[in-house]
């Protein structure tokens, strides 16, 4: 599993960071970067929660 952020619609509001900071983290000009490229299958709810919880939607879950 991958997670994906469309960076048109992301404000770097960083509650994604504060939910899982090994996976977001925003960079010193606060640009979101995921820092995972595939996300364990055992933390699918978890990242579901993180998705659902992005103030503009960007996030989401991609399946490969």
């Amino acid at each position: 599993m991958r997670i994906s952020c469309d960076y048109d619609l992301c404000e770097s509001n960083a509650v994604c960071v504060g939910m899982a900071p090994d996976v977001f983290e925003l960079d010193d000009d606060d640009n979101l970067l995921i820092l995972q490229d595939d996300v364990d299958e055992a933390r699918r709810e978890e990242m579901r929660q993180v998705v659902a919880s992005c103030p503009r939607s960007a996030l989401s879950i991609v399946d490969e």
